[in-house]
């Protein structure tokens, strides 16, 4: 059991996480074998996302002050958090695919760039593309007309040359 010093040492900790961090999500996972928790705790890592298992009574005092106050009344049962600091789309796929895979993973309650969401929300959330994506498909609509521009451009210069080339053959015709 710990002692009270090292919950309130915890509850700083899971405070400075819950605040530095604008996207959250609380999951129960009750039934998840150790097996698939290591894998999704790997996949989770790679991608940048805090994801840990917390006691409720702990988190909850943790929470207040922060964006994560909002869905304090989630922590029933074994919960556990994953918070991201930048994007909550790559997060909320993640999870979601896991969601899918496993029935015993379940979503509890969502906070989106410090705002709660309901958890319906959380699969519209990760069938939006990623940053990645809309970056990619910005740079491909702002090359392409790039890509017209230039095309135009070269379109005038060469009737411009035929132009001068037909009145010089005409010139010359004349003479």
């Amino acid at each position: 059991m710990k002692t009270k010093l090292e919950k309130e040492q915890e509850i700083e900790v899971l405070h400075r996480e819950f605040e530095a961090s604008p996207n959250a999500l609380l999951v129960g996972f009750q039934g998840l074998k150790v097996a698939d928790d290591e894998r999704l705790r790997r996949e989770l890592r790679g991608a940048n996302v805090y994801y840990r298992v917390v006691k409720n009574t702990l988190a909850m005092r943790a929470a207040e002050g922060t964006p994560i106050e909002q869905v304090k009344d989630k922590f029933e049962g074994p919960t556990a958090v994953a918070l991201s600091r930048e994007n909550p789309v790559t997060l909320a796929k993640l999870l979601s695919k896991w969601a899918k895979e496993s029935p015993a993973f379940s979503f509890r309650g969502a906070v989106v760039e410090g705002r709660a969401i309901d958890v319906k929300e959380i699969e519209s959330l990760s069938n939006l593309p990623s940053r990645e994506e809309l970056l990619s498909k910005a740079m491909f609509l702002i090359n392409a007309t790039a890509q017209r521009l230039a095309v135009a451009t070269a379109g005038v210069a060469r009737n411009l040359t035929i132009v001068i080339d037909q009145v010089r053959a005409q010139k010359e015709t004349k003479v």
